[in-house]
């Protein structure tokens, strides 16, 4: 697996590897041993960067993650999430970095994870009723205190990144972007850039929409995400069928999927980002890994981002409530 830098000379592989699925979101969930092998199985395929949170479970997606990684922790960049408060009986009552709660973070992530230090800590989401520089001082603090190693934000606006980044340097922002999500181009790409940031997309895989798996007359299990997402709904879907269908020409020439082009597409962007799709099958996570060894012509690229240009997404991509904590 060929490795990115991210900012402060964070070395992590290419394609990384998204476990919140491992717990939530995306229907019926895999047992626990299941996911502790793909864990392993991506280790053993040249994976160093796997991404988690607090907030996933909760909990109990740290805990997946620091079993699986035990054997591994020499290997590896963890990076974890927090950013979210909880009542007594484990449930998010909203976002909260206040400071004393990043403490009581801090402290849970290095248990579930059995490690002595988180190697990237995320704030998961801006909170609006805590000043930016409060927050990055306070991380700062963990940095020097030996239990974080590396600072990052997620979907956070250019003049949020900015001021943190003056405070404490920011190692990586973790936000959407992908061949039907290109906002960050706008202004969060040409921010982290001048900045030295680097950028992990998630979702890079339009939550499975750019597999080709997913079409107008899916069916969505209870407890799967999708179904509450306007572009999940079934006319965005056939609307949106539009941008695969053109993605598999420029597939079929390559001899690829259309999740390979995808993650290929965003690895030529810059050499700094490294996506990271998530998977709970092992046949999948060997397709999209395949991806960071797909060299796509500058014809292609063209050919691509002219498809994606062409294409109107229909559809938000969260419903309105979780729209609302992106880009503050």
């Amino acid at each position: 697996m060929r490795t990115r830098t991210l900012g402060q000379g964070l070395e992590v592989s290419a394609l990384g590897l998204g476990c919140m699925g491992m717990s939530q979101s995306y229907g019926p969930l895999p047992d626990r041993s299941e996911a502790v092998a793909l864990i392993r199985d991506a280790v053993a395929r040249g994976v160093t960067f796997f991404d988690t949170a607090e907030v996933y479970g909760p909990f109990v997606n740290e805990e997946i993650v620091g079993e699986a990684l035990a054997p591994h922790r020499d290997e590896v960049v963890i990076a974890t999430k927090f950013g979210f408060a909880y009542d007594d009986n484990g449930v998010s009552n909203g976002v909260s970095s206040r400071p004393e709660n990043i403490h009581r973070a801090v402290e849970g992530s290095l248990r579930r994870l059995d490690v002595d230090v988180i190697d990237l800590y995320y704030q998961h989401r801006v909170d609006p009723d805590v000043p930016i520089e409060d927050v990055a001082g306070t991380v700062k603090g963990l940095v020097e205190a030996g239990k974080v190693r590396h600072f990052g934000m997620s979907e956070a606006a250019a003049d949020t990144i900015r001021r943190a980044h003056a405070v404490h340097p920011v190692t990586a922002l973790q936000s959407e972007y992908s061949l039907w999500w290109r906002t960050p181009e706008q202004e969060i790409l040409p921010t982290v850039a001048e900045l030295g940031i680097g950028f992990v997309p998630y979702s890079p895989l339009g939550k499975g929409f750019l597999t080709g798996a997913i079409d107008a007359s899916t069916s969505f299990t209870e407890g799967d995400i999708r179904a509450t997402i306007p572009r999940f709904a079934e006319d965005a879907r056939q609307a949106n069928q539009r941008l695969l269908d053109r993605l598999q020409d420029v597939a079929e020439r390559n001899g690829a999927t259309t999740a390979q082009i995808a993650l290929a597409w965003l690895l030529a962007q810059k050499p700094w980002i490294a996506p990271i799709p998530g998977t709970r099958k092992l046949h999948r996570l060997e397709e999209n890994l395949g991806a960071a060894d797909l060299e796509l012509s500058a014809e292609d690229l063209a050919e691509i981002t002219s498809v994606s240009d062409a294409v109107d997404i229909e559809g938000a991509r969260y419903p309105e409530h979780l729209e609302r904590l992106t880009g503050r």
